[in-house]
């Protein structure tokens, strides 16, 4: 059975920082894309962040780029989310998902591609 478990989550203040981190057990995700997307109260799920199987490619919304990173261990079967200079409107349910086509070459900000989800993680940043 596939499960990712995502955890890393809390409140902090604007500006401050916090890391996600997504373990995924039951197979093994080192030949798939991997993501990380948000949910605010009354709001659609959107991408946040990507990065290819082997690590070396990675993608993310306008709206993170330069304060958040995206990172992998394929020993691990983690994929992580550092969070820098939080602000309010970052603040919602965080998901990590796997992309199930194999060694995709390009990121996916579609959530439909994605086919494992984990249970999210909530992050709250106070003004």
């Amino acid at each position: 059975q596939v499960q990712l478990v995502e955890s890393g989550g809390g409140l902090v203040q604007t500006g401050g920082s916090l890391r996600l981190s997504c373990a995924a057990s039951g197979r093994t995700f080192g030949s798939y894309d991997m993501g990380w997307f948000r949910q605010a109260p009354g709001k659609e799920r959107n991408f946040v962040a990507g990065i290819t199987w082997g690590g070396d490619t990675t993608s993310y919304a306008d709206s993170v780029k330069g304060r958040f990173t995206i990172s992998r261990d394929n020993a691990k079967n983690t994929v992580d989310l550092q969070m820098n200079s939080l602000k309010p409107e970052d603040t919602a349910v965080y998901y990590c998902a796997v992309d199930g086509r194999h060694r995709r070459p390009v990121i996916t900000t579609n959530s439909r591609n994605y086919d494992y989800w984990g249970q999210g993680t909530q992050v709250t940043v106070s003004s």
